[in-house]
């Protein structure tokens, strides 16, 4: 096999699905609904009308029964017999916001029903991911008799045994996918073990312990619709802070999550939205979560610790829970700094190096902070389209670690279990994990990421792509359309927000906002009526067109309101030349 690099990223393609019109035609006559929502329907695998019914109305009673999840016996048993005991309960999370939402809703659910309980979740600079022995230890210290993980777990397995050998019992919850060896716990939750037959494979971690303690609640005898009311949030923000895919129960979690995230009474929660000005008057939606209040979460576990914000999210005083979101608020601002200071030096880096000229990008240098590599990572992805590895080296102990991210068709877990004997530790996801080796391997790493991507990859892969969801004609796009697409909501991994093909438009106004990288439209649709619109990040490049030129546009539907008038507005997201016959068709 060739190990010639692959071209560099050449400019992003548009790649639009055919529609299906016999389908659609299906869906608008049992359902009553637009066109445009039809198409959607069809193109996301909902072509069957009960399974779109279903989809658009997703219901609590939709989510499936719990004791269907693996060992869900066995971990009951076990915490209710602890309960029952008075026996201590040691609850160990993660660092992230899945894992913080998880110890929260453990901690709050369990002291609820009488358990006595101590919940940790590590510090990701002294403890690093997972379960370190000093847990372990501080369990045994604690007196604890169960010993129950939520987001982590399934690679801990000399953890575990030590656990098991100090007498505590181990129920282990989690999400991420298993090794070869699966850890000796008295019960493992985890819908990837292979004996499962939960119909869902997709949960996060907060989804798995939501689903565990709504068994927990009916088992018990009280009242489910109590405790969903109470506990949707936390399910909801782990839901889609860890990029779940929104079908299925994750979609459940997150549609009737948000709309209890808006009503929340944990005072916690309020104290985060106040202080990041979350405006509660409207729905709240994907982007408050994976770009409002996740990443302040996350924020406490990156640059700080993450117990401040699994704390904030049990917090009953209100005057402590406003200092721990300032704290946050502080953390995250610290963040976004670092964050950018490693993003430039990571970028001159990979071009210094040409990294960039690999299958997979490698940056690594001493003393970037280890709490945001992976939001770097993300960032050299969409930078290269290629899977990326950020890593910080600490020459004391001669050890790298980092986080990658990945594109579609690289599965970063199989990456390095496939090289186990060049790292010390890793894991994660197929779109994101975390690894460790020794300094002197990164040259070795670097070349065997390389070849394991040669063999799952193709040139192909390596362009970047915009996803056109559908060509729309004049008449499709009106306000009640904007209106029904909120139905498709909540949008996220594997139900993307729509974006639309306008082809052959007239460019009516262009005026520049104060920023001239953002533009104001106005702009036609053959003989439908001028839309209004903005353009983020690509105002300069649209003044180079005066009044009267033709574009492709692709764009996004919003409703727009303002002083009580609601009206159809466009946010344009690219433009080309008019090119009616070579857009080509996604497979």
């Amino acid at each position: 096999m060739s190990l010639a690099p692959p071209p560099l990223a050449p400019a992003p393609r548009w790649q639009i699905t055919p529609r299906n019109a016999a389908a659609e035609e299906v869906l608008q006559r049992e359902l009553g609904i637009s066109s445009l929502v039809a198409a959607l329907l069809v193109q996301r695998g909902f072509g069957d009308p009960v399974e779109a019914d279903k989809f658009l109305r997703c219901s609590l009673d939709d989510l499936h029964d719990p004791a269907e999840l693996p060992d869900y016996a066995l971990a009951r048993d076990a915490i209710l017999g602890a309960k029952e005991r008075g026996e201590r309960i040691f609850v160990h999370g993660d660092y992230d916001v899945d894992g913080v939402t998880s110890a929260a809703t453990f901690d709050r659910f369990l002291k609820k029903i009488g358990c006595d309980v101590v919940t940790h979740v590590p510090h990701r600079m002294k403890e690093g991911y997972g379960i370190h022995t000093s847990a372990v230890d501080a369990a045994i210290a604690a007196n604890a008799k169960l010993f129950l993980t939520c987001d982590c777990g399934s690679s801990a397995i000399e953890q575990i045994k030590k656990a098991r050998a100090a007498g505590m019992v181990v129920v282990v919850t989690d999400h991420h996918t298993i090794g070869d060896e699966k850890p000796d716990a008295h019960a493992f939750i985890n819908v990837h073990r292979e004996d499962s037959t939960y119909p869902f494979k997709e949960l996060s971690g907060a989804g798995v312990v939501f689903k565990l303690c709504a068994g927990l609640t009916r088992d018990l005898g009280f009242e489910l619709s109590h405790y969903y009311r109470a506990y949707l949030d936390l399910a909801c923000l782990g839901t889609i802070a860890d990029v779940m895919p929104l079908v299925g129960e994750n979609r459940v979690i997150a549609k009737h999550g948000l709309e209890r995230l808006r009503e929340t009474k944990k005072i916690g929660l309020q104290a985060l939205m106040a202080r990041a000005e979350v405006d509660l008057s409207k729905p709240l939606s994907n982007y408050h979560i994976g770009f409002v209040l996740g990443p302040r979460l996350n924020a406490a576990g990156r640059v700080d610790d993450a117990a401040k914000a699994l704390q904030l999210l049990i917090e009953q005083d209100p005057e402590a829970a406003s200092q721990l979101a300032d704290m946050i608020e502080t953390a995250n601002t610290e963040r976004r700094a670092e964050q950018q200071r490693i993003i430039d030096e990571a970028i001159e880096q990979v071009e210094q190096t040409e990294s960039h000229k690999r299958w997979v990008v490698v940056a690594c240098k001493e003393g970037w902070h280890a709490g945001v590599v992976g939001i770097v990572a993300s960032r050299l992805v969409e930078q290269y389209c290629k899977p990326a590895f950020v890593l910080t080296h600490d020459s004391a102990t001669g050890l790298v670690k980092g986080s990658a991210r990945s594109i579609p068709g690289f599965n970063l877990a199989d990456a390095i279990r496939a090289n186990m004997e060049l790292f010390v530790g890793g894991g994660g996801h197929a779109m994101a994990a975390g690894c460790a080796f020794e300094h002197e391997n990164l040259e070795a790493v670097c070349e065997a990421l390389h070849k394991f991507a040669q063999g799952c990859l193709t040139e192909e892969d390596l362009v970047p792509t915009i996803r056109v969801d559908l060509e729309v004609a004049p008449k499709e796009l009106t306000l009640k359309t904007a209106e029904d697409l909120a139905m498709m909501q909540p949008f996220g991994m594997a139900n993307p927000e729509p974006v639309f093909l306008a082809r052959d438009t007239t460019l009516l106004e262009l005026k520049p906002c104060k920023n001239p990288i953002h533009m104001m439209l106005k702009m036609r649709m053959a003989d439908a009526p001028p839309q209004r619109g903005i353009a983020f990040g690509i105002g300069e490049a649209l003044a180079a067109y005066e009044s009267g030129a033709k574009v492709d546009l692709l764009f996004k539907a919003e409703v727009d309101e303002w002083k009580g008038t609601r009206s159809l507005k466009w946010q344009v997201r690219g433009f080309r030349e008019p090119c009616p016959d070579n857009l080509p068709e996604a497979s």
